[in-house]
């Protein structure tokens, strides 16, 4: 069985740290530890950082953000593959846990509706009993593709290619060949 704690440790690395952080053109607006404030505006954690209260409590802040949006979407703990988990896990965070799911389940021939059930947790634990390396270069490729049609689809790409996700589209596809 995975381990949320090995998962969550690479997560913030890939994420860059304990760092907040503002990218110009990244719609996320203001980010820390991976978490944007453009997308997550009720995370406890910014009450903190708007009062320069960096400390552990904010790290559990971090660390509970993570496992509750994400791990725990995926199911991450009855994965029976340490390297599977992480891998989902790391592209429920960056291209969403829906995605990320329907990507799993495309591969491996289950209903693809974004929910990680049971069944998809079943069918995945007997898929990467044989087919474990199978698995890992589908889901590299179906995640690089994923990145293509987020830019090919952003809508401010017509008004203004600096502020473009096409900006983002090598460093994302590093981070897959990186870490996967």
């Amino acid at each position: 069985m995975a381990d949320f704690n090995i998962s969550f440790k690479k997560g913030i690395d890939v994420e860059g740290g304990y760092h907040l952080i503002n990218v110009s053109g990244d719609t996320g607006g203001e980010t820390y530890a991976g978490i944007s404030r453009n997308n997550h505006p009720h995370w406890l954690g910014w009450g903190k950082i708007d009062n320069d209260q960096f400390d552990s409590q904010l790290i559990e802040f971090v660390k509970s953000f993570y496992e509750h949006k994400f791990w725990n979407k995926i199911l991450g703990s009855q994965i029976n593959s340490q390297k599977v988990a992480d891998d989902i896990y790391l592209a429920a965070i960056n291209i969403g846990s829906k995605h990320s799911i329907k990507i799993t389940q495309s591969i491996i021939n289950c209903k693809q509706d974004g929910i990680f059930g049971k069944i998809t947790l079943r069918t995945l634990n007997n898929f990467i009993k044989d087919k474990k390396d199978i698995f890992l270069l589908k889901f590299q490729l179906l995640n690089i593709f994923r990145y293509k049609d987020i830019c090919l689809h952003d809508k401010r790409r017509k008004e203004d290619k600096i502020k473009s996700n096409l900006k983002f589209l090598c460093g994302w596809i590093n981070r897959i060949q990186n870490f996967y």
